[in-house]
């Protein structure tokens, strides 16, 4: 057997580098980051049935976590460890949601299990890549569909993939039914009290569980049927 990651392993990969990186920076959440892709996908009949997420995560955390899956004893492949970390990372998600809230019409949809997921390395970057099924299809009915994902302790900070000064084309895409559908990405406008609480808290400190929703951005659907 390999030596697992265990759980919360970004927060304990973010400690290492904190430490290699010492005393050059200041402290505050976050201290690592995802760059996130979400394609929703529509059935048949034009109903949101999925949203396929893509996870990057920074260059820093990658390494870290390469590094570690390296020095782990055993005969397995990278492949095979990252296949197992894929698998611990859907498990620990799992309880919160998989960091994601979806909203129709302003009402909680109800997310299913993630049984489709996948780890690889790419580019130096670890990303890590799960389909996340709706309890059942939803109907827009003109209604728009909006998400936010986020670490609820603001940790580490989600963010849509970039393309220069905003969201890239692959930020946010539907795939499925042709139906007339507009998408939008609205960056995170959070109240000055929340940005001054996150700054004043350093590597050791525990966040206030929900403050991650404050700083995520919102990804919304548009169909007109």
């Amino acid at each position: 057997m390999i030596a697992t990651v265990g759980y919360s392993w970004w927060r304990r990969l973010a400690l290492g580098v904190a430490l290699t990186l010492l005393p050059c920076l200041v402290w505050a959440h976050p201290h690592g980051w995802i760059d996130m892709s979400m394609r929703v996908i529509l059935d048949d009949d034009g109903r949101v049935e999925a949203l396929h997420q893509r996870w990057r995560m920074d260059p820093f955390y990658s390494l870290v976590l390469l590094e570690e899956l390296g020095r782990a004893q055993g005969e397995e492949s990278l492949e095979e460890r990252l296949d197992l970390l894929g698998m611990e990372i859907r498990d620990t998600l799992a309880p919160q949601g998989y960091f994601t809230e979806l909203r129709h019409a302003d009402n909680a949809v109800a997310l299913g299990d993630v049984q489709e997921y996948t780890v690889m390395e790419r580019d130096g970057r670890v990303e890590f890549v799960f389909l996340l099924p709706l309890e059942a299809p939803l109907a827009l009915d003109g209604e728009p569909l909006a998400y936010r994902v986020y670490d609820p302790t603001y940790y580490i900070e989600v963010l849509h993939e970039e393309n220069g000064d905003g969201p890239s084309d692959e930020a946010l895409v539907m795939a499925g039914a042709d139906t007339r559908c507009s998408t939008r990405i609205i960056p995170a406008d959070p109240d000055p009290a929340r940005v001054a609480q996150a700054a004043r808290l350093d590597i050791t400190d525990e966040a206030p569980d929900g403050l991650g929703r404050y700083f995520a951005e919102t990804g919304e659907i548009q169909c007109d049927g």
